[in-house]
């Protein structure tokens, strides 16, 4: 089709032109945003100027990877047998370069026996979906939808 598409309207059976998709450079430019925000942590709202925020979400990503790999959480990896580990695997890698990181932290493997290693978990797994939703929010704003 061309630029535009004709739909139907309801009450007078009239066509409406409609906006086609846009895939311009800007759609790119806003995926790049969000997979940057995804790896690095933040990077995704510096690179927007929104110098606030991206540091902020890069300190909070960073202390709660640091604070989960220091109390021995478990850090997931790929060769999970049930749904919870390839789950768990998910939310880690959410962390994007700072899963390297609680990775190479686990010298000493993960500790969930004790309510420390399991609270570590946790905070490494919130730290891996607050940064998919943070590479999200700046996926969005990129693209003129959020602020």
């Amino acid at each position: 089709m061309s630029e535009t598409e004709s739909q139907p309207t309801a009450a007078s059976g009239e066509a409406i032109a409609t906006p086609a998709p846009d895939t311009s450079g800007s759609e790119i430019r806003a995926l790049a945003i969000g997979v940057a925000g995804w790896i690095v942590p933040g990077l995704g709202h510096v690179l927007q100027k929104m110098w606030g925020r991206g540091i902020l979400i890069f300190v909070t990503v960073g202390a709660l990877v640091l604070l989960g790999a220091g109390m021995r959480g478990n850090v997931f990896t790929s060769g999970g047998d049930d749904a919870f580990d390839k789950l768990g695997y998910a939310a880690d890698l959410g962390t994007g370069s700072f899963y390297f990181l609680a990775r190479s932290l686990e010298k000493r493997g993960p500790d969930v026996s004790h309510a420390a290693g399991d609270y570590g978990t946790r905070f490494l797994a919130t730290a891996g979906v607050l940064n998919l939703l943070a590479a999200l929010h700046a996926f969005e704003a990129a693209r003129g939808r959020k602020a």
